[in-house]
């Protein structure tokens, strides 16, 4: 009998494939922007991407097809290592802060927002919207603490070969709603 693979070990694993699908794939975040039906969305009037860190899906051509439709614009920020992530408005102008984790963020003075689509990077994602990030909790944390006041639709992002038959779930963990790839755009199966 074998035992299952842990979060953890699935990582390490992961990590070493997405660096693969990186290499492969230089084109795929312009793909993936490019297969985003915008029809299918719901309504939003803010929304968040992120600073792309290591081999992470660039999210840069999707914030710009995103920012023409008007809505607000933020970037996630750590300012504590167990809190939920504040998102802050971006200006282009301005002038990045490292955040908690040294992560390039919008100024502390910049406006708190609080998006209605949030795009989520991630190492691995099932078909049943399960998502595996990089360990901290960070966007569970703060997807749990938006979904407790609003609807807020989460959007992860990532190169096709990423997706794994079944993400292991914890309580804690909260679901993607769609996935986003060079491939094209996958709904969350509710069932």
């Amino acid at each position: 009998m074998t035992a299952k693979p842990t979060k953890s070990d699935l990582r390490a694993k992961l990590r070493g494939r997405r660096r693969r699908l990186a290499s492969a794939s230089p084109h795929a975040a312009e793909l993936a922007a490019q297969h985003l039906p915008l029809g299918r969305l719901p309504a939003f009037a803010c929304f968040s991407g992120y600073h792309a860190i290591g081999t992470e899906l660039d999210p840069s051509p999707l914030v710009r097809r995103l920012a023409r439709t008007g809505a607000f614009f933020a970037l996630p920020v750590a300012e504590a290592a167990e809190a939920p992530l504040v998102f802050r408005a971006w200006d282009k102008r301005d002038v990045p802060e490292p955040d908690l984790f040294g992560v390039p963020a919008p100024p502390r003075r910049a406006a708190i927002l609080h998006p209605d689509l949030i795009i989520c990077p991630l190492l691995a994602f099932d078909r049943r919207g399960g998502r595996l990030g990089q360990g901290g909790g960070h966007y569970d944390r703060t997807i749990a603490e938006l979904r407790a006041h609003k609807p807020v639709f989460v959007l992860g992002l990532a190169y096709a070969g990423q997706e794994v038959a079944a993400v292991p779930s914890e309580p804690h963990d909260e679901r993607l709603d769609a996935i986003l790839t060079e491939s094209g755009y996958i709904d969350v199966r509710k069932d």
